[in-house]
């Protein structure tokens, strides 16, 4: 087993208790999984195969109560973003393959950073969403990201959580412009032989301790004052920014 997967069995117990790590916060907050996945699983694999992991893990977990997702999500923006996002994501596995390890930590790094101090930033009182050229740009650099770090996140984080809307909606648009980048970031990856036997192997693997955590963390959502539950989504950034730069600099 631990040859498919090209891990040994210590390597594969930290990316276990990774991957659950990252899922709970996912549950917790609609995102975070791919921030502090692809930094951690850096540790033990090559950047270039974490960032194609992560991406597999999102379209793993991507069907989990999609139905719900659907419902509680807010269309008005999630589909203009989704769309340029799946447009874009193959140009940021483009960049993935022609860019060094070590600049692309660095990337990396910075990209996890500035997610966490857009978030920080005063939040707008509107619940309404931005204009359709800021969207787009949020659309736009959510692909690139997610083809060249495995992170959708960091433009779309603070594109529903500056603005004041209900957890529910921000969690469930977050989750579903992830997942659409993560279709077409698989799909680009499978194509261009990025996901190999042993990726998919450990993506298989981690499945299921990435459902665990997720579930544990979906079981916390709506409990907790939306206070607290927005800063935890700037704390989980945080701490995603240090790790990043943390491995950059080790």
């Amino acid at each position: 087993m631990f040859d498919a997967i090209g891990l040994s069995p210590e390597g594969f117990v930290i990316a276990v208790l990774m991957t659950f790590s990252a899922a709970f916060v996912r549950g917790v907050t609609g995102f975070g999984m791919a921030i502090i996945l692809v930094p951690l699983l850096g540790l033990v694999i090559a950047p270039e195969q974490a960032v194609v992991g992560a991406i597999l893990l999102q379209l793993l977990i991507g069907p989990v109560g999609l139905r719900r997702v659907i419902a509680e999500s807010e269309k008005e923006s999630v589909l203009p973003i989704s769309l340029t996002a799946v447009a874009t994501t193959p140009l940021g596995l483009l960049a993935l393959t022609m860019i060094p390890a070590d600049q692309a930590r660095l990337l990396i790094a910075v990209i996890a950073i500035g997610a966490f101090v857009l978030v920080t930033l005063p939040a707008s009182a509107s619940a309404r969403p931005p204009g359709r050229i800021a969207t787009l740009l949020t659309g736009s650099a959510a692909g690139l990201l997610a083809g060249f770090a495995g992170m959708p996140g960091p433009p779309v984080v603070p594109y529903y959580m500056r603005r004041n809307l209900p957890p529910r909606s921000a969690r469930a648009s977050m989750i579903l412009v992830f997942f659409a980048t993560a279709i077409m970031g698989s799909l680009v990856a499978a194509l261009r032989g990025l996901a190999t036997p042993s990726l998919l192997a450990l993506s298989a693997a981690l499945f299921l301790p990435m459902l665990a955590g997720n579930w544990l963390g979906g079981q916390l959502f709506g409990r907790v004052p939306v206070r607290l539950w927005r800063a935890g989504v700037g704390l989980v950034l945080g701490i995603a920014a240090a790790s990043a730069l943390f491995r950059l600099l080790a």
